[in-house]
């Protein structure tokens, strides 16, 4: 089977007509199915990008969300419309649950979050836009002032902890059944799940960057299943840090992170057994 993986495609910033022609090179590249990695599109433009990639794309399209797609709502609202979306082809992971890509090989996917698990949050440099245009962290403070998230980290973290917290809970028992049935299994994902697979130009990023790029509690679930399940390969697909890299966590853990650059959408071709 095979497979196209394309991840921070950031439709709504390509330029004279480079959606186009993505989406017609998706199309015409012989994929069985498509896997989506999140960041589709800033969050008011959502729906719209996806509603085009469903018209566009001939096969199955399986995508998680990315923090991008969040932007400017709060988080129960965008994944309910996910339940709710109408679409011929495109199915929303984890709401689709355990796919069989073949007779042997599985698919889950949670977007997950960069859960403030990784590094030192309090001390860390990286401000992240989503902290403000995703309305549940904006508003973790308790202030009407958007920008009052700043002045109360802690809170802002506790938050990150409850939904990557949430991730992980979802995550748990969609990888057990997919280990019991199937010899391999993807794990779909848009936040890198391990600090080893946080790339950043060709290395592991430095712990500055970890609490807004690793999503440390799903990494955990993932971790914990494949040390259960020796006998069943586990690869997961991830993508957020737009920099491109591989890591091996156990012998039949490796994940993958790939890059993007704004405007310039790309996909990799994948073989399944």
């Amino acid at each position: 089977m095979r497979l196209a993986w394309a991840t921070d495609v950031h439709l709504d910033a390509c330029r004279d007509g480079r959606d186009t022609r993505f989406l017609e090179e998706l199309a015409a590249c012989g994929a069985e199915a498509f896997l989506l990695g999140g960041d589709v599109a800033d969050g008011p433009y959502l729906e719209e990008w996806l509603r085009r990639i469903d018209a566009a794309l001939p096969r199955p399209i399986y995508f998680v969300l990315g923090n991008h797609d969040y932007w400017g709502d709060h988080v129960d609202a965008v994944e309910g419309r996910m339940c709710d979306l109408r679409a011929e082809r495109l199915r929303w992971l984890p709401g689709a649950g355990v796919v069989a890509l073949t007779a042997t090989t599985g698919l889950i996917g949670h977007g997950g979050w960069g859960d403030a698990r990784c590094g030192d949050f309090l001390t860390s440099p990286t401000i992240l836009s989503d902290y403000v245009l995703i309305l549940d962290l904006q508003e973790a403070s308790g202030s009407s002032d958007p920008l009052a998230i700043f002045d109360d980290l802690p809170a802002l973290r506790r938050k990150l902890h409850e939904l990557g917290d949430r991730a992980a809970a979802e995550l748990r028992p969609q990888i057990a059944e997919a280990a019991r049935r199937f010899d391999r299994v993807f794990v779909l994902t848009h936040v890198p799940a391990f600090a080893e697979a946080c790339w950043y130009r060709g290395q592991p990023a430095d712990e500055k960057w970890l609490p807004g790029f690793v999503s440390r509690a799903m990494g955990d679930v993932i971790r914990a299943a494949a040390a259960e399940h020796p006998a069943c390969r586990f690869t997961v697909l991830s993508g957020h840090t737009h920099h491109e890299g591989q890591a091996r966590l156990l012998s039949n853990l490796e994940a993958f992170t790939q890059g993007a650059r704004y405007g310039a959408p790309a996909f990799r071709m994948m073989e399944v057994e």
